[in-house]
């Protein structure tokens, strides 16, 4: 005769006394048992005899006799317990548990898309000898099989539609998806994994680009003090032989290099904090799109797809560039001459500039503006376009260094430094305190080219979200074979050759900004003299059936 199994845990054969499995159990009229010691140790300490747990009460004393078959059943119990296999022990903290254990419940080792719950290595067993079970589709343990259920008819979902960008169930593509685009989830895991390992791509760049900025940062920073120690030597050598018109000139000159060094240091100090924060972001970004990547569920990944694969909206572009321009070797010229050179030092003016009114003059020697398309590529910027501030009538390619606008709707994911009702697109990266230079070939009726601050509205139809027409973006309209530029809502016509290369050369810390017609030689079209006060990002705006590309150039290039 075969053996009968029973399913049954520890936990039924516990002695309400002390908590814990019965040990030597004796049982009462009653019915309930007890540890014979917990029995005789509350009995002893009574004055009545009566059940701890009912308290039905005895006249007289019972005898208490050990019951021999309770405690083999425990005993058996126990060894069975040592003895099962890993598979089933007993759910713990982060396990799945078994829907079908009753008492304490074993680890669930597979779950039941078909029944919608899962299983222990026991309760699993009838879905691989049963004939009803075995096309139900089982996946690894899965607590969140709720979410695999269709809201609206409690039905698996196994389809993807792609015009509503949803999972659904075979129910909603008979209901309400009628001639959607729809495939398979694993064949829209397989587009959405392209795109996620794009991203992944675009953040290892990042990562990349910041950790270099960093690196060139300390370096800076390093040969700035450097640069500092050995002009506080010179200086400090030209300044003891001299009397007190010399001391004066040395401690007014001191200060500058030390307010200069300071202002410097703390500038170098905030540009490395924010890049270290921007490196660390994005560090866990990619780790949480590698955790992503690597999940074998497909409508999780799915359904948190839009939400993580965004990458973080774009800094302003971290650089650190050194103010180095204190000639010390003129100063030593001016000292070795006639007191009338120290006067001179001491009301030296003609070689200092004020950045603000707030700020302490500092010595500087711009160097020359650029001459020939030779000189300007020495200061070539490669630029990306921003695909999460690309309005949806755009369409990037390229490897995003071309938008067009042909009249259809692209689905990007949402984001809050999308534009949403001007068709305009930015670049990822931020310029400021350099001097940068890019070219873009123009195709169709009006294109728009130019530079804004990052606060240039996104959700608005008003003046402060498309570029020119406010006080925080500076352009260059091109349109049938014209020009003009327009900044805060001011256009002005320009007459000149058309061409559709543009060359844009930005001096951020000289406040200028100009646009060139390239031909054979290049032509000055437009330049917006101003005082910049922060990172401006290249942008464009387009016309229908307009194309604005990104040209690739090299500083050796003719």
């Amino acid at each position: 005769m075969a053996e009968t199994q029973l399913f049954v845990s520890q936990d039924e054969f516990t002695c309400s006394m002390c908590l814990d499995t019965l040990t030597d159990p004796v049982s009462l009229h009653c019915g309930h048992s007890f540890c014979l010691k917990c029995l005789t140790d509350c009995w002893d300490q009574s004055q009545e005899c009566s059940c701890p747990q009912c308290r039905h009460t005895f006249t007289t004393r019972p005898e208490l006799n050990r019951n021999t078959l309770l405690n083999e059943v425990i005993k058996k119990l126990k060894k069975t317990t040592l003895s099962s296999p890993p598979s089933q022990n007993f759910a713990g903290h982060g396990d799945v548990e078994c829907d079908f254990c009753t008492g304490k419940k074993f680890r669930a080792v597979k779950s039941c898309l078909t029944c919608m719950a899962s299983y222990c290595q026991t309760h699993l067993q009838p879905h691989y000898e049963g004939d009803a079970w075995k096309g139900h589709k089982l996946v690894d343990p899965d607590r969140n099989l709720k979410e695999k259920l269709c809201e609206k008819h409690q039905k698996s979902l196994e389809i993807f539609c792609q015009t509503d960008d949803s999972c659904i169930c075979m129910m909603c593509v008979v209901t309400g998806h009628k001639n959607h685009e729809m495939v398979e989830l694993e064949t829209e895991r397989e587009e959405k994994q392209k795109q996620l390992g794009e991203t992944l791509s675009d953040i290892k760049r990042g990562l990349e680009e910041r950790e270099k900025t960093l690196k060139e940062t300390r370096r800076a920073m390093e040969e700035m003090k450097i640069s500092v120690e050995r002009d506080m030597e010179e200086n400090e050598k030209s300044f003891t032989v001299l009397i007190q018109c010399i001391e004066e000139a040395h401690k007014k000159l001191t200060e500058t290099i030390r307010e200069q060094e300071k202002r410097e240091t703390e500038k170098a100090e905030g540009v490395m904090e924010q890049l270290e924060k921007e490196i660390e972001e994005l560090k866990k970004r990619e780790a949480e799109l590698k955790e992503l990547s690597e999940t074998k569920d497909h409508l999780h990944f799915l359904q948190t797809f839009s939400s993580r694969c965004v990458l973080p909206a774009d800094g302003d572009s971290l650089s650190f560039t050194v103010t180095t321009d204190f000639s010390s070797e003129d100063l030593r010229k001016e000292l070795s001459g006639l007191t009338k050179s120290l006067e001179k030092i001491i009301q030296w003016d003609i070689m200092t500039r004020t950045q603000s009114a707030h700020e302490v003059p500092v010595f500087t020697l711009q160097p020359p503006e650029p001459q020939s398309r030779h000189d300007f590529l020495k200061y070539f910027c490669p630029l990306t376009l921003d695909i999460n501030t690309a309005n949806k009538q755009l369409r990037l390619s390229k490897g995003n260094k071309k938008v067009t606008r042909e009249g259809t709707v692209t689905r990007y994911p949402d984001h809050p430094d999308r534009f949403e009702h001007r068709e305009q697109v930015l670049c990822r990266k931020a310029l400021t305190g350099t001097r940068c230079y890019w070219e873009v070939e123009c195709s169709g009726d009006i294109m728009r080219i130019g530079v804004a601050y990052k606060g240039l509205g996104r959700k608005g139809k008003g003046k402060d979200s498309l570029i020119g027409c406010n006080n925080k973006s500076w352009c260059l309209q091109c349109s049938h074979s014209q020009y003009s530029v327009l900044h805060n809502y001011k256009q002005t016509e320009i007459s000149a050759p058309y061409s559709p290369r543009i060359g844009v050369y930005l001096d951020w810390p000289a406040g200028s900004l100009s646009f060139y017609s390239i031909l054979h030689t290049m032509t000055l079209l437009h330049r917006f003299k101003t005082s910049f006060t922060e990172p401006l990002y290249p942008v464009f705006c387009l016309s229908l059936n307009s194309s604005v590309t990104i040209s690739h150039l090299t500083p050796c290039e003719h």
